[in-house]
């Protein structure tokens, strides 16, 4: 094994180069294109046999990349934001056709208004497609998830494609050092893929994806979707465990930090849990027992790992990274979801709104959410959604809207202020 210094993009093209990729239909798309153009390199020069395809959409790339799945090929491909609400048709179809492939999403917020900083909504508007999803919070974690993706995907029990997130500049342009296994290694891990159920042959014509007429047909086979994503828990579990053999390090479906005494526990995913738990070590030092909870597979959903983690606690706060207009956080509502039917549910579940469009969230802001989330546990009351704005970018944007003439917002939008600090967290719960 070598370790070097790598991009998340780049840790994610050196995980379908390890994985022996056969077949890589592409179409470029900020913040992903150094993913594709890293694979078109090295097939140009020989250090992949791999036949790469440029498209002339993100509609024709997933549709070629599930025709070759479909042909028994291993493929990859890679997209981001409105590249995959481009492709959004295709997915639902790819995955009721049960093949296996990988899709790398670098999230980055959706227009309008157009940016190119990450957060959510991209991903998660797919997490009902029948793609699994597994979301990495560090460039060494996308390499992994790339290799244990494939080994899901392809194990019998699932036959289904995934997709693996990561977080757009924050992740994808950071450099940091990634351990990269040995072709042997990954071999011994990820075999050659051989599928007896998929392939191209003109003396045995198989067909996937053919009309059905009437509901109790379509039911059935939606309904073998949802027990092949339920059997991708014991297929990751599984993965894991021979991947921390092989490689010595472990993922779960979740992953916890310092949980064990904690009080509260905050619930958030991807890179900013990084600065999550950087946060949960600078609140115990003043006293407070809390701990972190971070999602790493987001589907299939892990309902009973995710209640484990957190029954009994006092309260539970969840930061979604994401923003469902008239609804609140997503994840919030899944993991509300979850606690519903436990008789030692949390006493309090607050929901925190952070992130959009790439935003950071400060030291302060997250001393805060976990100042509100003791407080409604002590109260037995969750709070939220509350939108993390902290009051210098609330008086920034004021100084654009006078630059640009509209000086005046709704009320509706405008947060209460809550002193001078320009550091210091808005008051408003946005409930």
């Amino acid at each position: 094994m070598t370790r070097e210094m790598m991009t998340g993009n780049l840790a994610a093209a050196w995980g379908a180069r390890l994985a022996e990729v056969d077949y890589i239909p592409v179409f470029p798309i900020t913040p992903q294109t150094e993913i594709v153009e890293a694979l078109a390199s090295w097939c140009d020069g020989g250090d992949l046999a791999a036949r790469f395809v440029t498209l002339d959409s993100e509609h024709s790339m997933m549709t070629a990349a599930g025709a070759a799945a479909a042909a028994g090929a291993r493929v990859f491909t890679a997209t981001s934001s409105q590249g995959l609400l481009y492709a959004f048709e295709v997915l639902y179809t790819i995955a009721g056709w049960r093949v296996p492939l990988v899709l790398v999403n670098v999230s980055r917020a959706l227009a309008s208004p157009i940016t190119l900083e990450p957060d959510h909504n991209d991903v998660l508007a797919a997490r009902d497609s029948g793609f699994l999803q597994i979301h990495a919070e560090t460039c060494q974690e996308v390499l992994d998830s790339v290799l244990m993706a494939y080994r899901i995907a392809e194990d019998q029990r699932v036959c289904l494609p995934v997709m693996v997130n990561l977080d757009g500049f924050y992740l994808s342009f950071t450099r940091e050092p990634v351990t990269k296994p040995e072709p042997d290694q990954v071999r011994a891990f990820l075999p050659p893929y051989r599928p007896a159920h998929l392939g191209f042959k003109a003396s045995a014509p198989q067909s996937l994806g053919v009309a059905v007429l009437g509901g109790a047909s379509y039911t059935y086979f939606r309904h073998q979707m949802q027990l092949a994503s339920l059997n991708a828990l014991a297929a990751h579990q599984d993965a894991a465990a021979d991947f921390a053999r092989l490689f010595g390090r472990r993922y779960d479906l979740i992953e916890g930090y310092r949980l064990e005494d904690a009080e509260d526990v905050l619930v958030m995913s991807n890179a900013f849990a990084t600065k999550g738990r950087a946060a949960v070590d600078q609140a115990r030092t003043k006293g407070r027992r809390v701990g972190l909870l971070r999602l790493r597979v987001i589907r299939p959903w892990p309902a009973d790992a995710i209640a484990a983690a957190l029954r009994g606690r006092r309260a539970v706060a969840v930061l979604d990274q994401n923003l469902a207009p008239g609804l609140g956080g997503i994840l919030f509502q899944e993991v509300a979801a979850v606690l519903y039917h436990e008789p030692a549910r949390p006493k309090a579940l607050c929901s925190f709104i952070g992130g959009l469009g790439g935003k950071d969230i400060s030291e302060g802001e997250f001393e805060a959410i976990f100042a509100q989330t003791a407080a409604a546990g002590d109260r037995r009351r969750g709070i939220g959604p509350v939108l993390l704005y902290t009051e210098g970018e609330q008086h920034t944007m004021q100084e654009l809207l006078a630059i640009a003439g509209n000086v005046e917002q709704p009320s509706a939008i405008t947060p209460q202020r809550s002193g001078g600090d320009p550091d210091r967290p808005l008051s408003s719960t946005g409930s």
